[in-house]
């Protein structure tokens, strides 16, 4: 048994002591104590509380490893992720010009994934436990939207029917302007009787997709972006929240107001190109052929955009090249928590007036901006976006600009 005093948070929530000894769910400036597993305390029990501590109103918190952070005040999460922000700048020396964050309400994600596993009395559906394959099942949760939990007794059906033994199946839900979308991995074979069987016990989904072999499909999935209408391919990446959609879509939007002629990389779907075709004309450019054809369909069937070009291209292995850049006056970049090194690079050489980027890892987007404003781009300003509450994960949008260009 040791007693030891949180100094800080690391970047997955846990508090950090002198050592570094970790500890869940604790809070700096509070003394802790419990046993002591290596590194690491599993089960701290809280001596002396910190003012910033709350009473988690999710009763699967403590088992479930979906939030990490529900026994901190919301102003003190905030306060959190803004740090997470400006010390991953400071390290780079780069200015912070954050502006407040942007906060999704709860029960709001229409994107998530849950895990499904079959028992010796049926199944359970949930979430992993914390640092743990263990699934904890729910019947409430603070983060998905409420018509999520009512497709759990189907889900749990699918599980029974489609999990092997040994195997956990993935269920990747997303909610779209036309009903739940469902894409399930890691299950048995679809074979005939498996097949014939899921459309009869699948009703609260639209579409059903096993593995990459669709099983049903009562209405196409349907998503509104901007003015246009999109069906994306089953378990399409989309931003976890509509809230959060926006407020990067306004941030972009702003970054690159007054631009003529825009280039979206690693563009997905076309979260942005699509808004951004209302007024402008948006060169698009992703690996995934399969969004680039979301996307093109959707922009033939919308009526008063602006031309929308694709370029279906690996943009770690091959970034647009400076010369090739050159042609637009304004970048949109929201590449994965890797970053895009290459591809800023590139960019800065090519002297683009206006980059709007958009991070999901403020580590890997504060070394590529680096590179930008060592090459005489301004970082105008950051915004925030929460989109993942109670979770140390959190988002931005920045305006970069050359200010001998750009006034």
């Amino acid at each position: 048994m040791v007693e030891v005093t949180i100094q800080r948070l690391g970047h997955h929530g846990d508090g950090i002591a002198q050592g570094p000894i970790f500890a869940p769910l604790t809070l700096p400036g509070e003394v802790v104590s419990g046993d002591l597993e290596g590194d690491r305390i599993a089960s701290p029990s809280v001596i002396t509380p910190s003012p910033d501590r709350v009473k988690a109103p999710c009763p699967h918190y403590k088992s479930c490893g979906g939030c990490s952070l529900m026994h901190a005040s919301d102003p003190f999460v905030a306060q959190f992720k803004i740090d997470v922000i400006t010390n991953a700048l400071t390290a780079h020396d780069l200015p912070t010009p954050l502006r407040n964050i942007d906060t999704s309400p709860s029960r709001t994600r229409r994107r998530a994934t849950l895990a499904g596993t079959r028992t010796k009395k049926g199944a359970l559906v949930g979430f992993h436990a914390r640092k743990s394959d263990t699934v904890v099942p729910i019947r409430d949760c603070f983060l998905l939207h409420p018509r999520f939990l009512e497709t759990l007794p189907a889900l749990e059906q699918i599980t029974r029917l489609g999990a092997s033994r040994s195997a956990t199946l993935a269920f990747a839900l997303t909610l779209t302007d036309t009903g739940i979308d469902l894409r399930v991995t890691g299950g048995k074979p679809l074979d005939g009787p498996l097949r014939a069987a899921l459309p009869a016990i699948a009703r609260p989904f639209i579409r059903l997709t096993w593995e990459d072999e669709p099983v049903f499909v009562e209405t196409p999935p349907i998503l509104t972006v901007g003015s246009a209408r999109v069906l994306p391919p089953p378990g399409a990446f989309l931003q976890a929240t509509p809230e959060g959609e926006t407020a990067l879509q306004s941030a972009v939007a702003e970054a690159v107001q007054g631009a003529t002629n825009i280039t979206d990389l690693f563009c997905g779907l076309g979260t942005f190109a699509l808004r951004l075709a209302q007024t402008t004309p948006v060169h698009a450019v992703e690996n995934a052929s399969d969004l680039l054809a979301a996307l093109t369909q959707a922009a033939n069937h919308t009526t008063g955009l602006k031309p929308i070009t694709t370029e279906a291209r690996d943009l770690f292995r091959r970034p647009l090249l400076s010369d090739e850049l050159s042609k637009f006056d304004a970048i949109v970049i929201d590449p994965p928590r890797a970053g895009a090194e290459a591809q800023t690079i590139e960019i800065a050489k090519a002297q683009v007036p206006i980059v709007a980027a958009v991070s999901c890892n403020p580590v890997t987007f504060a070394r590529d901006a680096k590179i930008l404003t060592d090459a005489g781009y301004s970082l105008d300003w950051v915004q925030p976006v929460d989109q993942f509450r109670w979770s140390p994960h959190v988002e931005l949008a920045a305006r970069f600009t050359l200010p001998h260009i750009h006034t």
